[in-house]
């Protein structure tokens, strides 16, 4: 049996219908792509602090207050 897992991270902020939104559209794409079944797909949403994530030395927070 397939038994896909899809991590997703992303940085705080987004509503819970949101994110809700994008485990069930996540979860329908992998249904759709490789056939797995439903209740086989599991996905893990991580929601990061925009002061721990950064690019090029400048935190999500930082660039967000320029």
């Amino acid at each position: 049996m397939i038994v896909p897992l899809v991590e997703i991270t992303v940085v705080q902020g987004r509503s819970p219908t949101q994110l809700r939104t994008l485990i069930s559209k996540v979860t329908e794409a992998v249904e759709a792509a490789i056939e797995a079944p439903l209740p086989s797909i599991r996905v893990i949403l991580r929601e990061v602090p925009a002061t721990h994530w950064a690019a090029g030395d400048v935190t999500v927070a930082e660039r967000e207050k320029k």
